[in-house]
């Protein structure tokens, strides 16, 4: 079995060498090694996969890890198994290029998780669902119903054992209490326009002023809006001969492909927040 290791702790003499070495006596056998040292926080990273005999002992190899390395090199760390796959919960309003996006490439076998429903505060998508065969929760909210929507976000997300939800253009704030729950297993899409071109109407203001780029910025959520760390962002070029329409068309692409390359990233096991930032390994 291959086992992927995340690692971050304070940068010091000896930590490569002493995990490999720690691997190696308990019968793992390195395949993929990317470090990074942030020297300004004196902080070091580590993603690792290691392969492993199918009978390893997974709890004996995180007691033995704990109480050999993390203690001493006071290590935040998760081990991650490839083959099981993360359960991915789709949180949708009425835009759809982003949720048939994701669920073709589900479809397809390339994005490899399960998903055990998808929610909105709309019905209009409902069909979508039934498309793929994926259950649909209809969860209206309105300042009235905010806490109530919070408190059955939550119980699907429970209900269903959730590992991290994806807002594919959900058009509605997250309540703290949900986000409080999956820490940094919140990922979100929205256009790079922000903060120049807020509003309803973005792409007709950025028409308006004449932008020669279009941009789209994937992220974790946190409780400060559309303010949490980066996890990938694309641009692509317009010009004076691009009409409205022609930049909406071409804002809608971008989000779907970074809002999918944010997703496999993050299934991938190769994103690791620190101070609201991320680094990710490519």
């Amino acid at each position: 079995m291959k086992l992927t290791f995340l690692i971050h702790c304070p940068d010091q003499a000896g930590i490569i060498s002493s995990v490999t070495s720690f691997l190696h006596q308990n019968g793992g056998n390195v395949i993929y090694l990317d470090q990074h040292v942030d020297k300004e926080a004196g902080v070091f990273f580590m993603r690792l996969e290691s392969d492993f005999q199918q009978n390893t002992d997974k709890q004996v190899l995180r007691a033995s890890f704990q109480g050999e390395l993390a203690n001493r090199y006071e290590m935040e760390w998760s081990i991650h198994q490839e083959r099981i796959k993360p359960r991915m919960a789709i949180f949708v309003s009425k835009y759809k290029h982003c949720l048939y996006d994701l669920l073709s490439r589900y479809q397809s076998g390339e994005l490899l998780v399960e998903i055990p429903f998808i929610l909105s505060n709309h019905q209009d998508l409902s069909f979508i669902a039934d498309q793929f065969q994926i259950p649909f929760h209809h969860v209206p909210v309105s300042k009235e119903l905010r806490e109530k929507a919070a408190q059955q976000q939550l119980d699907l997300i429970e209900e269903h054992h959730v590992d991290f939800v994806v807002l594919a253009r959900y058009m509605q704030i997250i309540s703290p209490r949900v986000i409080e729950a999956l820490p940094n297993r919140i990922i979100n899409i929205h256009h790079s326009f922000l903060p120049a071109f807020a509003g309803a109407k973005p792409y007709h203001a950025a028409f308006k002023r004449g932008v020669k780029i279009i941009g789209a910025t994937s992220h974790y959520v946190t409780e400060e809006l559309d303010a949490g760390p980066i996890i990938a962002q694309d641009v692509a070029t317009v010009s004076h001969s691009h009409f409205i329409e022609d930049l909406v068309a071409v804002g809608r692409d971008l989000e779907k492909i970074v809002l999918s390359k944010a997703v496999q990233l993050h299934v991938k096991r190769k994103t690791m927040v620190y101070n609201n930032r991320t680094v990710v390994f490519t």
